[in-house]
C-alpha cells in the first residue's frame, strides 16, 4: 500500500516541471511513512517539506501543487495538507481489499523486496550461557533474534547471523573448578568453597554424576 501512495507522488512530482532539478536524487519512497495517529490517515508524505529549502517556497504551497496533480486512484479515498506541509492519505476499504488479494496470490512472497548490496547487517542474538541452567529466555531470545533476521532478509538486506554460546573462557573456568570441589566433597573431603565460585544447586546436581561416573569407571573390569 506504502508504493501506491509513493507511486501516486511521483506521478504528481513528474507533472511539475518547475520542481525538477529540487526532485532530481530525491528518494520519494523515504517521505512516504505510517501516520502516527490513525486519525491522520494511512499514510503521510513531507515531500513538500523536503523540498521547500530547495524551491523556496511554502511548504504548504507545494502540498497543495503535489494534490492538485495526484493521479485519480480508487485506492486513495482522501487526501488533506496537514501540519507545517504534512500531505496525509486516507486508503479506500479497495485499497485494503485488494492487498488482501496480492496476500492470498503471493503467499510466503508477499512483503519481499529485491536484494539489496549494502548496507550488510551483521546481526548477533543469544548468549546461552552453559555456566547455569538454560531457560524460557534463552528460547524467546532466540525466537526474537531469527524473526528479526527473516525480516531484513525478506526485505532485501545480506544478513549474517552470529550465535553465540559461551563455553569457554573464565566462566567455564570457574564452572569446571566448581564440579570438581562440589564433587571432592561428595567424595567426604572437606574443602573451603571459593567466593568466587558457582554454588547453584545444579553444580551439586553435576559434580555428583561427576562423583558416581568415577566411581563406576574406578569399579569396573578392564576391557583389555
Amino acid at each position: 500500500m506504502k508504493s501506491t501512495i509513493t507511486q501516486a507522488v511521483q506521478h504528481a512530482l513528474n507533472q511539475l516541471p518547475d520542481l525538477a532539478d529540487a526532485v532530481a536524487g530525491l528518494d520519494v519512497e523515504s517521505t512516504v511513512e505510517r501516520t502516527r495517529d490513525i486519525s491522520h490517515g494511512d499514510f503521510a508524505s513531507n515531500v513538500a517539506m523536503r523540498l521547500a529549502k530547495p524551491t523556496r517556497k511554502s511548504p504548504r504551497d507545494l502540498a497543495a501543487a503535489i494534490i492538485e496533480q495526484l493521479p485519480a486512484s480508487d485506492q486513495i479515498e482522501k487526501v488533506e495538507i496537514a501540519g507545517p506541509g504534512f500531505i496525509n492519505f486516507g486508503l479506500s476499504a479497495a485499497a485494503y481489499h485488494g492487498e488482501i488479494g496480492a496476500i492470498l496470490e503471493q503467499e510466503q512472497c508477499y512483503g519481499r523486496q529485491e536484494a539489496k548490496q549494502e548496507p550488510r547487517v551483521l546481526l548477533e542474538f543469544v548468549s546461552a550461557n552453559p555456566t547455569g541452567p538454560l531457560h524460557v529466555g534463552h528460547g524467546r531470545l532466540a525466537a526474537y533474534g531469527a524473526s528479526v533476521a527473516s525480516l531484513l532478509k525478506a526485505v532485501g538486506y545480506p544478513v549474517d547471523c552470529e550465535y553465540y554460546v559461551n563455553d569457554a573462557g573464565r566462566q567455564m573456568e570457574i564452572l569446571g573448578v566448581s564440579v570438581y570441589l562440589r564433587a571432592l566433597e561428595e567424595s567426604g573431603m572437606e574443602i573451603q568453597f571459593p567466593s568466587a565460585g558457582y554454588r547453584g544447586d545444579y553444580v551439586r546436581k553435576l559434580s555428583g554424576e561427576v562423583y558416581t561416573g568415577l566411581l563406576r569407571g574406578f569399579n569396573a573390569e578392564p576391557f583389555y
